[in-house]
């Protein structure tokens, strides 16, 4: 049997709400590969997030075969090498070749990768206090726990409390600067003026950033700390039919939805 009809006798299922960048890098990749899948759409530590995860974590890809026997694949990382596995194209590698900037020794195909750990690299997830503090000493400035766990989910959170937004704009002024470092740090990773991060086609990088700039771009930070090639190479992810799909239940969505009930 080809591997092509292997692949059509599977079927996918995506456990983890469309809330959650990390689900959502995942969501985006299926649909840029044309993967069709049903979305079981939970929070973490859920009773379906813990029955699919053994920390309760999202996202999980349940893989399920013709035959009834199915699989459970967490932890983001390790579906994107699945599904690159069974569905190489359309690619969402960066291959130096494709990219002008080429000749520069530098652009390794890894860079990619580099980049994506980077961004997804998370420094919060231990209930023990020591090893919880070493963690975060050696990976607090990396994406996910620089713009997320120290801006986002702090806004979101004082917002619910009835916290004026101006005042919380000041208590997270130390959080916005590291930002900026944050993102000085992936630009000088990736190809300078190039559509997205890798070139003129999006990668996995691409994927894992958006989603986190995505939430950060519906709150005022966006504007204090994101600089112009970061605004348009967001605006160039706007326009993939992938991006548009995965919108629904994300907090752009539930923001863009406060501001319209606002004004009606």
């Amino acid at each position: 049997m080809s591997s092509s009809s292997s692949r059509d006798t599977i079927s996918y299922k995506v456990v983890g709400t469309p809330f959650s960048t990390f689900t959502r890098t995942i969501t985006l990749g299926l649909h840029y590969k044309g993967i069709p899948f049903e979305q079981v759409g939970t929070f973490p530590h859920s009773e379906a997030a813990r029955a699919a995860h053994p920390y309760g974590y999202i996202p999980t890809l349940i893989i399920e075969g013709s035959d009834g026997q199915s699989a459970k694949l967490s932890e983001s990382q390790a579906i994107v090498r699945y599904l690159d596995r069974l569905y190489p194209e359309p690619s969402l590698h960066f291959k130096p070749s494709s990219s002008p900037e080429s000749t520069n020794v530098l652009l390794l195909e890894e860079k990619m990768w580099e980049v994506v750990s980077l961004v997804a690299s998370f420094g919060t997830r231990s209930t023990s206090r020591t090893y919880l503090i070493v963690h975060l000493l050696t990976r607090q400035d990396a994406g996910f726990p620089t713009i997320e766990v120290g801006v986002i989910k702090p806004h979101m959170k004082a917002l619910k409390e009835g916290i004026p937004e101006r005042q919380i704009l000041q208590e997270t002024y130390d959080a916005q600067a590291k930002i900026t470092k944050v993102l000085d740090i992936i630009d000088e990773r990736t190809v300078p003026n190039a559509k997205y991060l890798f070139g003129e086609e999006p990668t996995w990088a691409d994927f894992y950033l958006y989603p986190i700039l995505a939430d950060l771009r519906s709150l005022p930070e966006w504007l204090l700390t994101v600089e112009h090639r970061f605004v348009k190479w967001a605006e160039a992810m706007d326009k993939l039919d992938a991006v548009k799909k995965t919108f629904a239940g994300t907090l752009a969505d539930e923001r863009s939805q406060a501001v319209l009930n606002a004004e009606g």
